[in-house]
């Protein structure tokens, strides 16, 4: 999440800059770089609305936290599987890993829906999707005791409805 904030941050900087710069120039009367400067702003500022969308996406996961891992494995349906070792942090919205966000709620009942968790021994198993893709996550995530497993399955099954499958417990 730092990184998305970073670069949130560095087009604000960027944006405030191609502003004054379009204003210093445009009392130079240097209409052609007013212009360039212009179009520029007009970039940042779309760039802007899209980072700003992605932070407040990537905040919901964060504050609606049911565990954080240090490593996942991104899987989808054409076998193409991807080793992430960055931050993972599940939510009753999404995942968010390294600075990827997979929403799943959010978008209505044709929209991205998680569709079953399965907590293994060593991993848990996230499958998500729409009528048009289905992805899978296995997360290392790193629970030894079985009391702690129920109440993250609890939570699971109070926030989303979904009910997770424990296996070798």
């Amino acid at each position: 999440m730092e990184a998305i904030r970073k670069c949130y941050k560095i087009y604000v900087a960027l944006l405030i800059i191609s502003v004054f710069s379009t204003v210093w120039f445009l009392g130079r009367l240097v209409i052609e770089t007013v212009i360039v400067f212009g179009c520029a702003n007009i970039v940042l500022l779309i760039l802007l609305i899209k980072q700003k969308k992605l932070l407040k996406d990537a905040e919901l996961i964060w504050d609606n936290l049911i565990l954080m891992v240090p490593l996942a494995v991104v899987s989808t349906e054409n076998g193409i599987e991807r080793r992430v070792a960055e931050q993972t942090v599940f939510s009753v919205f999404g995942i968010l890993i390294g600075n990827k966000i997979y929403k799943w709620g959010t978008d209505g009942i044709n929209g991205v829906r998680l569709s079953s968790v399965v907590i293994e021994k060593a991993h848990m198993q996230l499958t998500f999707g729409d009528d048009t893709k289905t992805m899978w996550v296995r997360l290392l995530h790193g629970m030894v005791d079985e009391q702690e497993v129920f109440e993250v399955k609890e939570r699971l099954w109070r926030e989303t409805g979904l009910t997770a499958r424990v296996s070798g417990w």
